[in-house]
């Protein structure tokens, strides 16, 4: 079976990719924005499913989450993360909305997280779709209007041996001296992981050859 152990030198490649596709999303983003937009470097870590449930539902009663199902050759799911902070902020910034009430989000304000999560989520799929030639692509983004556990399990029942990869992706945009940091969760089954390193790997190999020739 393919060692799914991941090296640093292969966590710093995955995280390049992941850059690749945060600088494209964040031309896009500007344009809503209306300002320069910063996106920081992705961490990544390693957990298992039932931590996966925990830490996402421990932002269900302080968040607005927006999810998107990564679907074709690799399977997973993207999940942005809005407080109540976020949505004032973006509200103010991207719809000119002035005295925002915390905790209440009208259909424009919906509308609005949404289009960030799908420009976000669409440029980061399509990035590593092109230097991992693969077939992903991902699903128009959604609020859960359950608990994001229950919309999660449909992913977990659907894929038993489920191990989530999750990138911890922290955004974030400047406008007049307002900074917005946007948590978002990138996650993959194992089988995933499995054909990611594998396209690595075989990056590395060609490469080593091609040195070794020379």
């Amino acid at each position: 079976m393919m060692d799914t152990h991941v090296t640093e030198l292969e966590k710093d490649i995955i995280k390049e990719i992941l850059n690749i596709g945060l600088a494209r999303a964040a031309d896009s983003f500007a344009v809503i924005a209306k300002d320069k937009v910063l996106l920081k470097v992705p961490a990544i870590q390693l957990i298992d499913v039932k931590e996966l449930i925990s830490l996402v539902t421990k932002y269900e009663d302080t968040h607005l989450i927006i999810q998107s199902d990564i679907k074709g050759d690799f399977n997973g799911a993207t999940l942005m993360l809005f407080s109540d902070e976020h949505v004032t902020k973006l509200s103010e910034v991207c719809l000119s909305m002035l005295d925002v009430r915390k905790g209440e989000l009208n259909v424009m304000q919906e509308s609005l997280l949404l289009e960030i999560s799908n420009i976000i989520t669409g440029a980061l799929v399509t990035q590593l779709a092109n230097i991992l030639k693969s077939n992903i692509y991902g699903s128009p983004p959604k609020a859960p209007k359950s608990h994001i556990a229950n919309s999660l399990k449909d992913i977990l029942v659907q894929h038993p041996l489920f191990q989530p990869l999750v990138f911890t992706v922290i955004t974030q945009f400047t406008h007049n001296s307002k900074n917005v940091e946007l948590p978002l969760l990138l996650f993959f089954d194992t089988t995933t992981l499995i054909k990611m390193l594998d396209i690595i790997r075989t990056f590395s190999t060609d490469k080593n050859n091609l040195m070794g020739e020379e």
